[in-house]
């Protein structure tokens, strides 16, 4: 099991950080890396993640370092701001049956660029 991760293997996210997989990246501090979704779900779908995989989903990361928790919500939002006009949808999945897929807290900010058509309402569902 690695050092950071309470996971026998480490997730893909561990594997962005780490340099193991390449990734479109657009923030890396020394905490947090936000990265553009391989899959996206909207015109503008970015994923910011804590480097830390000892919290696997939002509850967790509230509850254990809600500065963290806050650095990331602050992240989503100057993101938004740079390529959404700042309007968007700040989505965290937490349970298989919610959609999550990796089991490492990352947050979806999902939208679209200034000018173009904006989401519409209930395009939640496959996220």
């Amino acid at each position: 099991m690695n050092a950071m991760s309470r996971h026998p293997e480490p997730t893909i996210f561990e594997r962005i950080v780490a340099r193991e997989i390449p990734a479109d990246v657009v923030f890396e501090s020394d905490r947090v890396i936000a990265i553009r979704d391989i899959n996206p779900q909207a015109p503008v779908h970015l994923l910011v993640i804590p480097k830390t995989a000892i919290y696997r989903n939002i509850t967790e990361l509230g509850a254990g370092d809600p500065a963290l928790l806050a650095e990331v919500v602050a992240v989503a939002g100057q993101l938004a701001e740079e390529h959404t006009g700042g309007e968007y949808r700040l989505v965290f999945n937490q349970g298989e049956r919610a959609g999550q897929t990796v089991f490492h807290v990352h947050a979806h900010v999902l939208g679209s660029a200034p000018g173009t058509e904006g989401l519409a309402e209930g395009t939640l569902g496959n996220l």
